[in-house]
């Protein structure tokens, strides 16, 4: 099989044996695709058959269903036409304010917390640093009316801390609206460390280095240096934590209560609403889902694979 271009000299292309289909060029190159090779796509990525097994497909669209199906319900039972008068409620409102309140206080806190304790996890080296990761992440998958429990036994009135602010300044925390911001801080932070720690190891530590190497301290080089380049994974923490305090129910309803204007949250006020105004509930979890939905969009170069 010879190849002519022009101004050029034939050049002569050598077959495998049991080759077949049209020849794949890669470059200046052109060579058979063998038998059973995955045909690849413009970026050099195989491309998947089209079939999928059944057995695959069949517990895939069942899961899709389990999944997709709630929210689907949620949009089609809910009262759109009286949606507006739900919405502009006096207990709506008051219950979205102190969410959006308590749940940005509880970001800031996570900020001044878990930034410096992710750099900790990321760049400092000390015995001990894996079991203190795995306290940290502890309230991820630690079950929120425990976490709430843990709060009471640590920060409450009786606490082991709790009562020597009660005793020393006067502080207390349980049933007030700080207890809100604590209880939040508490789940939501985590998750603010594993984006910050992540994106820490990423970045190129050496930048650091040179920094100290031209005088810096270390706090100045992580002020000038580091932080500037781990923004956008201190931006994404910030926006999960925000999104998971103004979500959390459990640990607030075990510390700080539920306190119509004071300690009721948007996730308490949709629990109370659905014993006696069914419609009111429908409206404010039809808000968190827009948050909810609102946090993945802003988030999806991030935390989802493209396509």
């Amino acid at each position: 099989m010879t190849e002519r271009n022009a101004g050029a000299e034939p050049k002569t292309v050598t077959e495998p044996a049991g080759a077949t289909g049209p020849p794949e060029v890669l470059g200046s190159g052109t060579r058979r695709r063998r038998p059973g090779t995955p045909r690849l796509r413009a970026g050099g990525t195989p491309r998947l058959r089209a079939g999928v097994p059944l057995p695959l497909l069949l517990p895939a669209l069942a899961g899709l269903v389990f999944l997709v199906l709630p929210l689907v319900a949620l949009l089609v039972r809910a009262p759109w036409r009286s949606l507006p008068d739900q919405l502009t409620s006096v207990a709506v409102w008051q219950a979205l304010r102190l969410s959006l309140i308590t749940a940005t206080a509880a970001t800031a806190v996570a900020l001044v917390l878990g930034v410096p304790l992710a750099w900790l996890l990321a760049r400092a080296h000390f015995p001990g640093r894996r079991l203190l990761r795995a306290l940290v992440t502890l309230p991820l998958v630690l079950p929120p009316v425990v976490g709430g429990v843990a709060l009471l036994l640590a920060l409450g009135r009786n606490g082991i801390v709790g009562r020597w602010l009660d005793s020393a300044f006067g502080v207390t925390l349980p049933f007030t609206t700080a207890g809100v911001v604590v209880a939040e801080a508490f789940v939501a932070m985590p998750f603010l460390v594993i984006s910050v720690e992540g994106t820490l190891r990423a970045a190129d530590p050496r930048y650091e280095e040179a920094a100290t190497t031209l005088g810096a301290s270390r706090f100045t080089a992580f002020r000038r240096v580091t932080l500037p380049m781990v923004a956008p994974g201190v931006a994404a923490g910030a926006v999960l934590a925000w999104a998971r305090a103004l979500g959390e129910f459990g640990a607030t309803i075990t510390f700080a209560g539920n306190f119509p204007g004071r300690t009721q949250t948007m996730p308490l006020s949709v629990y109370l609403a659905l014993q006696s105004d069914p419609a009111a509930a429908i409206a404010l979890s039809l808000v968190l889902l827009a948050v909810s939905i609102a946090v993945l969009a802003g988030l999806r170069d991030r935390w989802m694979a493209a396509s």
